[in-house]
């Protein structure tokens, strides 16, 4: 086995296609608005990928995606890695991946998710979406002040209102609830939900579902897979993804690792 820094697209693309339920995220970041801020690791044997990281410093804190059928083999990878890897970063990791920063690595706050990918053949017929708007730089404030109220500290990047795949309702003149996207790519015909929030005085209204399937319908138009991660004790969150056509594929964990000298 040998480790090696990836920089061959093609070469990427080629391992995550084999399980793109799991790497919908990974699959997204290929695509130019996100490549320059990605470091692809990779752990081969006879030149062929057994398995794959991905370490994403486009945030103010880096990502680390180390997801993985085989937790043995990212186990070695990301051993293998640390000396790539900052003092203080995110991480999304598959069950039992965890284990290889024991004894090295602190980590906290981690929570159970699931990954879960829309099955288009159950997506509803019918769901009102005349609320619905789609989205613009314009409506930026409102989205802030949106995020502000009812999802404080989520990770919202304005950049990705270009994209037009962000959708809301309002009432007022009062952005109550909206959906959009944290990955997208035309090219590699994927996206990922994110930033889906209702304001609290206007929930229990069918407000997200709307905004979602809206969202839904037009990402459809340029992509064929939309995946999305979710808490796993987000029971309501879930029933409303389940209604809307999407399966859960994978369990995996968020956590906060840091060495000793913390962040």
């Amino acid at each position: 086995m040998k480790i090696e820094y990836l920089h061959n697209k093609n070469e990427i693309e080629a391992f995550l296609q084999k399980n793109l339920g799991l790497h919908v995220y990974s699959l997204g970041d290929l695509d130019d608005f996100f490549w320059p801020n990605t470091r692809w690791y990779a752990l081969k044997k006879d030149d062929e990928i057994q398995t794959l990281a991905l370490l994403y410093t486009g945030l103010p804190l880096a990502t680390l995606q180390a997801l993985a059928e085989q937790a043995n083999l990212m186990r070695e990878l990301l051993r293998s890695i640390f000396h790539k890897l900052p003092d203080c970063f995110h991480a999304h990791l598959s069950p039992g991946v965890g284990e290889a920063f024991e004894g090295r690595y602190e980590m906290e706050s981690c929570e159970k998710h699931y990954k879960m990918v829309l099955n288009s053949h159950r997506f509803p017929s019918r769901v009102d979406c005349s609320r619905v708007m789609r989205l613009t730089e314009n409506d930026l404030d409102h989205m802030l002040r949106l995020y502000e109220e009812a999802y404080p500290g989520n990770w919202f990047d304005p950049r990705m209102l270009q994209t037009r795949q962000y959708f809301g309702i309002k009432i007022e003149n009062k952005l109550v609830s909206a959906a959009g996207i944290h990955v997208y790519s035309k090219k590699y015909r994927v996206a990922a939900l994110g930033n889906i929030v209702t304001h609290p005085d206007y929930r229990g209204q069918g407000f997200a579902k709307s905004v979602t399937a809206r969202l839904c319908k037009s990402l459809s138009e340029s992509v064929d897979h939309i995946g999305l991660n979710v808490k796993a004790d987000n029971t309501i969150a879930i029933a409303l993804y389940e209604k809307l056509g999407f399966e859960i594929i994978a369990p995996y964990y968020e956590c906060m690792i840091s060495t000793p000298r913390r962040c």
